[in-house]
Formats: C-alpha cells, sequence, structure tokens
C-alpha cells in the first residue's frame, strides 16, 4: 500500500543514493556504468536478457526482470515475471534464435532513471506442445533504475510480421 510514509522513504532512499554513489565512486576513482552511460548499459542488459531467454538462463532472467514485470503481445496475452520464469525453468521452448536484428535495436533515456530499448526480434524454435515458431516481431522494453540497477519492468511485442 502506498502512504506518506512509503513515499518519505522512498524520497530518502533515493536521496541518501544520489548522495552516496556518487561520493563512494568518486572516493574509488570510478563512475558506475549506470552514470557514465545509461544507454550503453541498458542496451547491453536488453541484450543479455535476450540471451537468457534463449538459453532459458533462469538466473539471469530473474536478475534483470523487475518484481513487477509485466509484458503484453500483439495478440493481448498479459505474462509476469513469474510466467516468464517458469517458462525457463520448464524449458517450455527451445530457442534457435532470439536475437535482435543487427542495426535495429534504439535506446532512448528519459532523464536518470528510465529508459526503453526498442528493437527488431527473431524468434526461432521449438516448444514442448510440438508447436515451432519462427518469426520476426517488433518490441519495446521499459527499463527503470532502482536502487542502483536496471530492471527490466515493462514489455509490449508486436504480432508477427
Amino acid at each position: 500500500m502506498f502512504t506518506a510514509r512509503t513515499s518519505l522513504t522512498a524520497i530518502g532512499a533515493s536521496l541518501a543514493t544520489a548522495l552516496v554513489l556518487p561520493a563512494m565512486s568518486a572516493s574509488a576513482g570510478t563512475t558506475p556504468e549506470h552514470h557514465r552511460d545509461p544507454a550503453a548499459t541498458v542496451a547491453s542488459l536488453d541484450t543479455k536478457y535476450q540471451a537468457a531467454v534463449k538459453n532459458n538462463d533462469v538466473a539471469t532472467i530473474d536478475r534483470i526482470l523487475a518484481d513487477d514485470f509485466v509484458i503484453v503481445t500483439g495478440r493481448g496475452s498479459v505474462f509476469t515475471k513469474e510466467d516468464v520464469l517458469n517458462d525457463a525453468r520448464t524449458q517450455a521452448c527451445t530457442y534457435e534464435k532470439q536475437d535482435e536484428m543487427p542495426g535495429t535495436q534504439k535506446v532512448r533515456v528519459f532523464g536518470q532513471h528510465t529508459a526503453t530499448v526498442t528493437a527488431l526480434l527473431w524468434i526461432k524454435g521449438s516448444c514442448s506442445d510440438g508447436s515451432t515458431v519462427d518469426q520476426k516481431l517488433w518490441f519495446s522494453d521499459t527499463y527503470v533504475l532502482r536502487q542502483g540497477q536496471w530492471r527490466y519492468t515493462f514489455g509490449q511485442s508486436s504480432i508477427h510480421l
């Protein structure tokens, strides 16, 4: 439940992070990557996410997805983090391709805490129900910087092209 106390706690945590992390980084002589080039950080993270899905890498998927993650497909289906993790755990599909098409990835950064990734994705594989998939679709992924870590919070995909 969102309350004034929750809001003040979040503001306090954000303020502490804003004041402490740069000071820690300066004293260490380095700046966290998400402060140096957030677009490059998010681009790399989204590429790692696609590879994790391709390899049914539950640990990496779990690390990248926000707990409140949701994706909406072009046909209107909605999936949560737990849905995606269950598919990876059970290896519901085995992927030959789960790759962004070269040159299509575009990252847009909004302020200091939000970024979107848009790219054309090629998905090819077979699933445990006997179905196969070989399609290309556009997607937009939203990443939010939370507690110093970029998390994939929302995704939306087109219907296959």
